[in-house]
């Protein structure tokens, strides 16, 4: 495969935006759908539109069967133990909301600690302030060093006996360093901790085999994978999720339902109460698909590589620009460029990028956090996909430098 035969997969990569072809290096937010995916969600909207796992209908069947077939694909793509430790959710916010609520209720004692680094996303935050508020739990910040590497030695440290989990992002969405999961995993394990991982830009850009690394607990999103939007997963050791109480109550995670006592469904039903997102969810199949085989091609892969690296030279080689996220080996670094240019404002410089055709995102990108950290108030991102070509970041960088002549 070539970048200009996966392009033709995309359509929205013919798009134009105020006259000039569409440069879309947004997919750190949402990455764009293939058309095998548009097809797929037209198909099961248009024939197959039923409610899962009730009628004894066709339709619903048809419906049951794509979705259920789902989590056996993902439990392939992440090597799974079993399909039963695969949780449907909107998302990797409710996939760690989930765990952030259910393993506190089972879990969590007053003054027990939860340990995250100051490099995540609000929503590998919030969800663990919200638990230690309602648990009188202690929840602690990880540092990270100037260059966006997180502190393993001050990790091991900050371990005590009190520390019954560390939710760990596997790649930054803003600084782009691709974090040692396994051994952080390691190190919590060997203290007794449990790990739960944010693999919401790590599922896209490094992969993972849940199972090697041994992580407890794993969150993705779909649509940062070329999925539909509102799909996301939840993997959980099932050891973990049999001891840990539903998360919301009910259609589907019943097992019996009476004004004395209701029982529950075994996993994965129940964490997936109500009517799920079933047209959407299949979605991941041909997503996952794309993923692998990009994945697994090493001529795209070497021209991924190839734009990476040519964008981060460009952008650590201009005096005016300050990178954050800076890789000791360019291996350690996922194609993310958050920055600062010196003497221009980051929405000044979006904005003008924009009427050049070029979609980037500005601002605190939901890690505010980060900001605080390196002593700004908001950034510039621009995050490549594999569809992305060098072509589009030559022009990127020329149009940043026009940008900031036109803002200096």
């Amino acid at each position: 495969m070539k970048v200009e035969d996966i392009r033709k997969m995309f359509p929205a990569l013919d798009a134009s935006v105020y006259g000039k072809p569409l440069v879309y290096f947004d997919n750190a937010a949402t990455a764009q759908r293939m058309d095998k995916v548009l097809s797929l969600m037209g198909d099961l909207s248009a024939y197959h539109n039923a409610n899962i796992h009730r009628a004894v209908h066709k339709l619903a069947g048809d419906a049951t069967d794509a979705y259920e077939k789902t989590r056996d694909l993902v439990k392939e793509f992440l090597n799974a133990s079993s399909r039963e430790e695969i949780v449907f959710t909107s998302g990797t916010t409710a996939s760690i909301n989930l765990v952030a609520f259910c393993f506190g209720e089972a879990f969590i004692r007053e003054g027990d600690e939860i340990l995250v680094s100051e490099a995540e996303h609000h929503s590998n935050i919030v969800p663990w302030q919200l638990m230690c508020q309602r648990k009188k739990a202690v929840l602690k910040p990880v540092p990270v060093d100037d260059d966006g590497y997180l502190r393993l030695d001050v990790l091991e440290n900050m371990i005590s006996s009190r520390t019954k989990l560390v939710a760990i992002t596997q790649i930054s969405n803003v600084l782009g360093i691709i974090n040692p999961v396994k051994e952080i995993v390691n190190i919590c394990h060997s203290k007794g901790c449990k790990v739960l991982i944010d693999g919401a830009q790590g599922v896209v850009h490094s992969g993972i085999d849940v199972q090697d690394v041994d992580c407890d607990f794993y969150a993705f999103s779909g649509h940062k994978l070329y999925a539909a939007t509102g799909t996301g997963v939840l993997y959980g050791k099932k050891e973990l999720l049999e001891e840990m109480p539903p998360y919301m109550g009910g259609g589907e995670m019943i097992g019996t339902v009476s004004f004395k006592e209701t029982t529950f469904a075994p996993l994965p039903e129940k964490f997936e109460a109500g009517t799920q997102n079933f047209n959407a969810v299949p979605t991941l199949g041909p997503a996952m698909e794309f993923a692998r085989s990009v994945a697994s091609d090493s001529e795209i892969v070497s021209y991924n590589e190839k734009v990476r690296d040519y964008l981060l030279e460009a952008l650590l080689s201009d005096d005016r620009i300050r990178l954050f996220g800076v890789p000791h080996r360019t291996i350690d670094k996922a194609p993310v460029f958050s920055f600062a240019m010196k003497g221009v404002h980051h929405e000044d410089l979006a904005l003008i990028l924009d009427k050049m055709g070029i979609a980037v995102r500005s601002g605190q990108m939901c890690a505010e956090p980060v900001m605080d950290r390196f002593g700004v108030t908001g950034m510039l991102r621009a995050s490549i996909a594999p569809y992305n070509t060098l072509e589009e970041a030559e022009y990127f960088i020329k149009s940043l430098e026009k940008a900031a002549a036109m803002l200096a």
